[in-house]
């Protein structure tokens, strides 16, 4: 069984420094047109694959030791209505740079950035588990996305 404070302080360190970080993260785009974070630490390494733009989705997987040990799927969009996309995807990459240290699915449960509001609903730990994070702009929802996911090959 891997070890799971290990894990999710990998988790944080690897999120923290690709699409949370913006254009400081290498992005490589791949032939079948989607876009791949890749972050490296000692024996961990950690793959961030998702496909758009808007809506988009992916997956996250964790590796030890060149095996997989982990994975979250998400899908997301922003409203057709919403006119600042960029705006809004930059409150979301703020959200994700304050990932919480004991539950690093997604963001925060809460955070206030001018306008706009950011929560994250989430349930389970770090072996399973699911949440919804919600974007609003003055009360009104704008962005929304779905993520399950767990550790994978345990036994």
């Amino acid at each position: 069984m891997i070890n799971l404070d290990e894990l999710k302080s990998f988790l944080v360190k690897a999120k923290k420094a690709t699409y949370a970080s913006g254009d400081e993260s290498v992005k490589i785009i791949n032939d079948d047109k989607s876009t791949t974070l890749i972050f490296e630490d000692g024996d961990w390494k950690y793959h961030d694959n998702y496909f758009g733009g808007e809506p988009y989705g992916g997956r996250e997987v964790a590796f030890f030791q060149g095996r997989p040990v982990y994975i979250m799927a998400y899908y997301g969009w922003v409203d057709e209505k919403a006119e600042n996309v960029k705006e809004i995807y930059s409150v979301l990459q703020k959200a994700l740079t304050l990932i919480p240290e004991d539950k690093p699915y997604r963001g925060p449960k809460e955070l206030n950035e001018g306008n706009y509001s950011y929560s994250n609903d989430f349930q389970g730990e770090i072996d399973n588990f699911s949440g919804e994070e919600i974007i609003k702009l003055d009360g009104q929802e704008v962005y929304r996305a779905k993520y399950i996911g767990g550790l994978v090959d345990q036994r």
